[in-house]
């Protein structure tokens, strides 16, 4: 099969590529510049994307495209309109590749989304396939957005849509909180999150390039939309102890009250990193086809064994 990726050098990119060419697949890497393609793939290069990309016959031949270049999602965002600059790139820069590859015979587009457009937290019930959607941030709202854009191309012109809402993904790469928890845990410095009982899902790049792989190519997936995940949501508590079991390095955990951590959290002003370390945001990993059943292959013990095994090795 013959893909197209964009954002094929970046985390998730720098792992579906390969994949995907191990799997058998002729595959096309979009990048912003010329000479960063991932080796074995053939290199085009797109520049920035947006509503005036030109997609000029950059598309013709190929059956599948994945898009997974995005405007990440930042903590401290220092743009004078945030949410202008999120929907110029994932939203309008989106729609105008679908409406391309649409027009250049491409059968199926691939959508890497997020779980921010369900929202930013769960209490009692995972988020699922049948939820309205309720983003909250100008990234979840420009990617709900570029959803909508999506179905309204596929209507119009048959082009097979499948979108992948994905939550937090690790494995070798992972920068942001994760990294800052392995660091830690190898430091050795003791935690006050041993009395967390949350619930957060997350993803292995390995489950998320299979499932990726699985919605461009298996024809059931054809208008699907599907929540990524591992297979169980552990505690941020549970996470921390298989992150040091997989170091070999004793369990660092203190009990402290969650209620406490709160308010000091409060008072030091740190409320939303309190609130992503006890808080919860559970998926309920699904398809909302019936007759596609995706089950991710790798369990998250392996996935977090993997993934300190390469930071081990990153920082020697």
């Amino acid at each position: 099969m013959k893909i197209l990726v964009t954002g094929a050098n970046g985390f998730v990119g720098g792992h579906l590529v390969p994949h995907l060419i191990a799997a058998g697949h002729e595959v096309t890497a979009a990048v912003r510049t010329g000479g960063s393609a991932p080796a074995g793939s053939r290199e085009v290069v797109s520049g920035d994307i947006g509503p005036d990309t030109d997609w000029s016959g950059l598309l013709t031949g190929h059956e599948c495209v994945i898009h997974l270049a995005a405007r990440v999602h930042v903590m401290n965002d220092t743009s004078t309109d945030p949410l202008a600059e999120f929907r110029s790139v994932n939203t309008a820069g989106t729609e105008k590749l679908a409406l391309a590859a649409a027009d250049q015979g491409v059968a199926r587009f691939v959508f890497l989304s997020s779980i921010k457009v369900n929202g930013e937290a769960t209490s009692d019930t995972p988020f699922s396939v049948s939820d309205v959607p309720h983003p909250l941030d100008p990234y979840g709202i420009s990617k709900h957005e570029a959803e909508i854009a999506l179905r309204r191309v596929e209507a119009q012109t048959g082009l097979e849509i499948v979108i992948v809402r994905t939550p937090l993904v690790y494995g070798p790469g992972v920068g942001g909180n994760f990294i800052s928890l392995l660091k830690i845990a190898r430091q050795g410095i003791p935690l006050p999150l041993g009395s967390v009982r949350n619930r957060r899902t997350m993803t292995s790049v390995w489950n998320l390039v299979n499932l990726l792989e699985s919605a461009g190519s298996v024809a059931a997936a054809r208008g699907a939309l599907v929540l990524a995940g591992d297979s169980v949501s552990p505690s941020t508590a549970e996470l921390l102890r298989q992150i040091y079991t997989s170091m070999g390095k004793p369990n660092r955990l203190v009990p402290f009250p969650v209620a406490l951590l709160s308010l000091a959290g409060a008072v030091l002003g740190r409320s939303s990193m309190v609130e992503r370390l006890t808080g919860s945001l559970e998926v309920s990993v699904g398809s909302s086809s019936r007759d596609w059943i995706w089950v991710p292959p790798m369990s998250m013990e392996e996935g977090i064994k993997h993934t300190v095994e390469w930071y081990e090795e990153s920082v020697v």
